[in-house]
């Protein structure tokens, strides 16, 4: 049956086992971490060598992996086979084959655990992944919302047993983006260097992750709501310098995120503490910072300045017929907002 990633790795790691999984979505972090859990746990490591198989799909065809799904465990409970990019398998789009792999999954070997990895996003009408649902597990790993990767930072330094404060959280999303993987890695390497006791605060994020502590995105976006023209400037010149590790695309969504929502603080009836952080959907933290923003920026100053938001992505597209770098664009706009 369809479960969530995070009730799967739960089961997973209860040693509560399917005989069948079907990974599939545009997410990778929760495919190939359910993957490497169950590479992990399913065969002990004196029997890996022979019951565990890794194929490739770009390798293999669906005749392959049946084959090995076929096989009896040597002296052993369990086999696994794993079949990463699964959506290249041979075969996986004729439907003779895709009735071939049917046939197996409504009648799977007791003794084999078969995981398909298919890094797309699967058409979940088609009759052999309903079997894969009715028989075994089905799991979609969706990319996920911008909006929502605070929370996911934050739950995932819960289960790892160490806290993070709200601005370090905030420094990684906004620096990193919605990669899982490359923010579980970061978050990885800055508790290897913490004291058992410390937590992941911001300097931590600075020293360990390497963003730098004057010039990046989030001290960009706080000189920009403090209407800090000096140092709005400072930074906007030396992105304009680092263009390669600054690319304008991702500063322009973050400011946007950020005016939009600076726009919703503006209409919302409930100007409280509590009422901005669950209007928002931001962590009360933050709050003060849309406080003081909202100060500095009138209602129609915000809309303004989401319409020049939106002009310099354009342009940074070349809709308008003319090629201009991306660092003087951003020059441009800063003078813009804070003006």
């Amino acid at each position: 049956m369809a479960q969530t990633p995070d009730v799967v790795l739960k089961e997973i790691r209860a040693k509560k086992y399917k005989p069948l999984y079907f990974l599939h979505g545009d997410e990778p972090y929760y495919i190939d971490s359910i993957a490497e859990e169950l590479e992990k746990r399913v065969v002990p490591e004196s029997e890996k060598g022979f019951n565990q198989f890794v194929l490739y799909g770009k390798d293999t065809d669906v005749a392959g992996v049946l084959s090995y799904a076929r096989r009896f465990p040597f002296m052993a409970e369990r086999a696994l086979v794993v079949v990463k990019d699964a959506n290249k398998l041979g075969g996986i789009e004729q439907k003779e084959q895709q009735s071939r792999l049917e046939d197996y999954v409504l009648n799977p070997l007791s003794s084999t655990v078969l995981v398909l990895c298919f890094h797309a996003n699967a058409d979940e009408r088609k009759s052999y992944v309903k079997a894969f649902n009715t028989h075994g597990t089905v799991v979609q790993s969706k990319k996920m919302y911008d909006n929502k990767l605070p929370d996911w930072v934050a739950s995932y330094c819960q289960s790892e047993g160490v806290k993070i404060s709200p601005k370090a959280v905030q420094m990684l999303v906004d620096n990193i983006g919605n990669d899982l993987k490359r923010l579980s890695n970061e978050i990885q390497k800055v508790m290897v260097n913490l004291r058992v006791d410390e937590g992941i605060d911001a300097s931590a994020v600075e020293r360990f992750v390497g963003i730098s502590k004057e010039y990046n995105v989030f001290e960009f976006q706080k000189a920009l709501m403090m209407r800090d023209v000096m140092k709005a400037n400072s930074i906007a010149t030396y992105f304009s310098a680092n263009s390669k590790d600054n690319p304008l695309a991702p500063i322009l969504i973050i400011l946007y995120n950020f005016f939009a929502k600076l726009l919703l603080a503006h209409a919302s009836p409930d100007k409280t503490d509590k009422g901005l952080a669950t209007e928002l959907g931001v962590n009360p933290y933050f709050v003060k910072d849309y406080m003081l923003a909202m100060r500095n920026y009138p209602l129609p100053k915000v809309a303004h300045i989401i319409h020049y938001l939106r002009e310099c992505d354009s342009r940074m597209k070349g809709l308008d017929g003319v090629s201009i770098p991306e660092g003087e664009l951003l020059k441009e706009l800063v003078f813009k907002i804070v003006h």
